[in-house]
């Protein structure tokens, strides 16, 4: 198992535990009333309570369109990219990046979306078109 592990600060935990819950579809794993763990697409997400959100800096620049600096994500198969996006549209969640394929009809073509979760941390959701161009350049 090659997992990654991210633990990240989150505003309370009710309003998370129905964001990645309820929403994205993750299941829970252990708690206590300052933490929370998620499988988050087969890895681990702990979400610790905290008065001390860092703000964002949109100065990530991919293929013209500006990201914000932290956020964190996943890399899902194109059904559950759509399956996500049509749950997050269903549930009025704002884009940061509306849903789009980036790098069209190049190597690494991609589709890709940005949302905030309720606490504020943007999470970026892909789905490359060929799995073997995750790392071409």
């Amino acid at each position: 198992m090659n997992a990654f592990h991210y633990a990240f600060k989150v505003r309370d935990i009710e309003s998370t535990r129905r964001f990645y819950i309820e929403i994205l579809g993750c299941e829970e794993g252990r708690s206590t009333e300052t933490w929370i763990d998620f499988n988050f697409f087969g890895n681990q997400l702990s979400a610790h309570l905290s008065d001390h959100i860092p703000k964002l800096d949109y100065c990530g620049k991919v293929d013209g369109i500006s990201v914000p600096i932290p956020h964190f994500g996943c890399l899902l198969e194109i059904d559950q990219f759509k399956k996500i996006q049509e749950k997050l549209e269903s549930e009025n969640i704002e884009f940061i990046i509306k849903p789009h394929t980036r790098y069209e009809g190049q190597v690494g073509e991609q589709l890709i979306m940005f949302v905030f979760d309720f606490s504020g941390n943007p999470i970026e959701f892909k789905a490359f078109s060929h799995h073997d161009e995750v790392f071409s350049v």
